[in-house]
């Protein structure tokens, strides 16, 4: 490679590795004289690259943003994360698999053999939990309109349409579950014209978008809602964003202390979560179980194992309900020993007759 070619590669790395470069330092790490460097600087704004000079005693450069994408150069490490990354953004559900798919397929060709080996021995396949229906596709367009309000803290108009179509409610959606229905009796409850010349669509929503999150691959906005005075989760692929959007405003300060606090105990039908491995659960027992501490603990996503003695073991564990709690810890094989609250005694012995009812046969057969 001739020496100016390289030596403009290691002045684009340098740039796009700070924010601000003095002249003098970027001659001194280059080994060559400040004039040498302003050549270089003018060779790189004729390829295209918005080069910036920083005027003041010792002056500097730095890089911009342009009209357009130049070439740009990663490392090693970046360009495997910016691989991986682009794999997983295949199966985010954020509208864009097609073009993280051609990203990576434009990437990959570019690596060096020794690169392409890492990336290529690393496949990542993304496998969702089998589902009654599809997960729902977000357009991208609609995320980056969310996302550029959040960013700006101005409020957001828009409309939100109802559930349309049945079928099962996961456990974990019950929250998510509430908010469609309430969005539904809205569009179906906002009134009819004089005379009954028809219903009227529902007021689009107003509110101060917080953040956007991701949940079991489906996206969600956190906001405050206008209207209600209250937090609100909104489903990102039933939100039609209106323009423009509204005033600035001062963000809020999130229940629970972090987005993903508010979000865990939201969908766990809670007001607030803390983050001790059991609580933010409407419901929450104690047992202790006659197996391994060890064993238990594998098995345990959500909850606290304590080691009671080589066979024996106390488990703190949560759910959505006192039947669903019960199931949870009827899934090991083990004798049980309740050790409170009442609520899980009295769940402990509705599922056993229920249980004891199922398994005696019909009478008509």
């Amino acid at each position: 490679m001739p020496k100016t070619s390289a030596r403009l590669l290691s002045l684009l790395s340098l740039l796009q590795a700070r924010r601000d470069w003095p002249g003098a330092l970027l001659a001194e790490r280059l080994d060559v004289s400040p004039r040498t460097v302003r050549r270089d600087v003018d060779r790189l704004r004729e390829l295209g690259y918005p080069v910036a000079a920083m005027k003041g005693p010792d002056g500097g450069y730095r890089l911009d943003a342009g009209t357009e994408l130049p070439p740009l150069l990663f490392d090693d490490e970046q360009a495997v994360a910016l691989a991986v990354a682009l794999q997983i953004a295949t199966a985010s559900g954020a509208g864009i698999e097609e073009a993280a798919a051609r990203a990576l397929n434009t990437v990959r060709q570019v690596l060096p053999a020794r690169l392409r080996h890492r990336v290529d021995t690393l496949r990542v396949t993304a496998v969702d939990r089998p589902e009654s229906r599809p997960g729902p596709q977000v357009d991208s367009g609609v995320l980056m309109a969310i996302g550029a309000a959040v960013h700006a803290h101005e409020v957001l108009r828009f409309d939100y349409s109802p559930v349309s179509a049945p079928g099962p409610v996961r456990p974990e959606a019950e929250a998510e579950a509430e908010a469609e229905a309430e969005a539904e009796a809205e569009a179906k409850g906002a009134g009819a014209g004089e005379g009954g010349r028809g219903v009227l669509p529902p007021p689009p929503r107003r509110v101060e978008p917080h953040h956007l999150v991701t949940w079991g691959r489906r996206w969600y906005l956190v906001a405050w809602d206008l209207e209600r005075g209250d937090w609100r989760t909104f489903r990102a692929d039933r939100i039609a964003p209106r323009t423009p959007t509204g005033p600035r405003f001062t963000p809020r300060e999130l229940p629970g202390g972090s987005v993903a606090d508010f979000i865990t105990a939201r969908f766990r039908g809670t007001t607030a979560a803390t983050v001790d491995g059991v609580g933010g659960w409407p419901c929450r027992g104690e047992v202790i179980l006659s197996l391994p501490a060890a064993e238990v603990l594998r098995h345990t996503r959500d909850g606290i194992v304590e080691e009671l003695g080589p066979d024996r073991c106390r488990l703190v564990l949560g759910s959505w309900s006192w039947p669903g709690l019960v199931a949870a810890i009827g899934r090991f094989d083990a004798d049980i020993e309740v050790v409170g609250p009442p609520e899980l005694s009295s769940a402990f012995a509705q599922l056993a007759a229920r249980y004891a009812a199922a398994a005696t046969p019909p009478r008509h057969l």
